[in-house]
């Protein structure tokens, strides 16, 4: 077993000489340390061959970003001699060949070279050479950031700039992030930043700058610090001015109220700092200035029937100034309201015209069905028949309706109904008792004269 172990430790160190791959013999974690300062840094190497086979020539050197190299330690297997410069301050650990520096200071930042020379016992002449570079740089953790303003106080909105600085006590490497209202600020349009983001300028500054600025320090040793608040107050307006009322009718401009009744409006306006309000009559071609404020308290009864206001406002502090006109109406509108109410229930012009429509369609169907049927008659017909030829078959023919012509007559008498076919004779004795009958006539005239048959007999 013993033989093949040392048959594949060869094979392996002639592939790994022909391939020219050698970083199994040594490896180092990280090759980038950031170090804090008055900290200690290790430099670690782990080697990955056996240590009692081999024979090591080795040395660790520190190049300055000035570009100065100074040699700090150079070492064999059994001897190491470390720069008297660096004694105190370095210390060289075998067999792994790592090196710790016990506090960091600025000047210990640059590159730290690491050549190591490797000669296996059982190859005799030959030497496998190691380099590996580690970067170090040397930090001081950031404290808490400080915002300064300038200027100091608030400002005029399109006609000043403000600047803002944040600064830290101790860091190095420090970058800065600005927010207002918790929202990452970047560059363009009016913001303007220094070049490693410490300044914001906003030129000009405007009613939406307002708010709460922080910033944000980091660096490569310290996790994100941020400042305390500072609020950016910022002088506008007045913006969007508006007269309301909660009483009477407002139709755009116009206002109308009840004659006799005590109206208020407000006026009001964005604006920083407020406004001041004054209330302005411009009646029969003259302004009067009533009163100052925001509310205007209004009695109808001393008014005429129209009337026109003005709400003027002023800010003091950006010497700026807004107006609205409106136009004051003393009538009774809810006789208006009333007369609408009224109108919204009742139909609509369409549907009365459909029901109309429809009405006269009705009376026209009525006489049509009348005047084509003639129902009287047709009743009058199916009584006066006698019993007879009620009941006997239809027949069809001509003859039908020759037997149909006559005289009917109906007789009334009270408690008692009938019905007789009478002839002309009877006509004589049925006047003398007119008074106590009822007698209705109808006579079918054109009778067809034919030889054989008279509707008298």
């Amino acid at each position: 077993m013993e033989a093949i172990r040392s048959a594949a430790l060869y094979i392996c160190s002639v592939l790994f000489i022909l391939t020219e791959v050698r970083s199994e013999y040594i490896y180092i974690p990280s090759l980038v340390h950031h170090g804090i300062e008055g900290k200690p840094l290790l430099l670690s190497v782990e080697v990955h061959f056996p240590l009692d086979e081999v024979d090591l020539q080795g040395t660790w050197s520190h190049t300055k970003p000035s570009g100065t190299r100074t040699t700090l330690v150079t070492f064999t297997k059994e001897n190491t001699i470390t720069d008297m410069m660096f004694r105190n301050r370095l210390i060289f650990r075998q067999p792994n060949v790592s090196l710790l520096i016990r506090k960091l200071n600025q000047d210990d930042e640059g590159d730290y070279h690491l050549s190591l020379n490797i000669e296996f016992h059982n190859k005799t002449g030959l030497v496998m050479k190691e380099e590996r570079t580690v970067h170090v740089t040397v930090d001081v953790p950031v404290t808490t950031p400080v915002i300064a303003k300038t200027p100091s106080h608030a400002v005029v909105e399109d006609k000043a700039n403000v600047t803002l600085t944040c600064s830290v006590e101790r860091g190095t490497r420090v970058t800065f992030q600005w927010l207002r209202n918790n929202v990452l600020l970047g560059p363009g349009g009016r913001y303007h930043f220094s070049p490693d983001n410490s300044t914001l300028v906003i030129v000009p500054v405007r009613k939406e700058d307002m708010g709460t600025y922080r910033c944000v320090a980091t660096n490569p040793v310290s996790q994100g610090r941020s400042s305390r608040a500072m609020d950016l107050n910022v002088y506008y307006g007045p913006y969007n001015l508006a007269v309301n009322s909660g009483q009477g009718l407002r139709t755009g401009e116009v206002f109308t109220i009840n004659p006799g009744e005590l109206v208020y409006f407000e006026c009001q306006a964005d604006s920083n700092p407020p406004n001041s309000y004054v209330w302005i009559s411009k009646s029969r071609n003259a302004t009067q200035v009533i009163t100052e404020g925001p509310r205007l308290e209004v009695h109808s009864y001393k008014l005429a029937q129209t009337e026109e206001y003005l709400c003027r406002a002023f800010n003091n502090a950006t010497q700026k100034q807004d107006e609205a006109q409106f136009t004051l109406v003393v009538a009774d509108f809810r006789a208006g309201i009333d007369r609408r109410t009224m109108d919204s229930t009742s139909f609509s012009p369409v549907a009365a015209i459909t029901v109309c429509s429809l009405f006269i369609i009705g009376c026209m169907l009525l006489v049509f069905l009348r005047r084509s049927c003639h129902p009287k008659r047709v009743l009058m017909s199916i009584y006066n028949r006698p019993l007879s030829e009620q009941k006997r078959p239809h027949r069809s023919g001509h003859e039908d309706a020759t037997e149909d012509f006559g005289i009917y007559e109906f007789i009334s008498i009270p408690g008692k109904m009938e019905s007789a076919q009478a002839s002309s004779r009877s006509l004589a004795r049925l006047e003398s008792i007119q008074d106590m009958h009822t007698t209705i006539y109808d006579v079918i005239g054109q009778v067809p004269e034919t030889p054989s048959h008279s509707l008298l007999e």
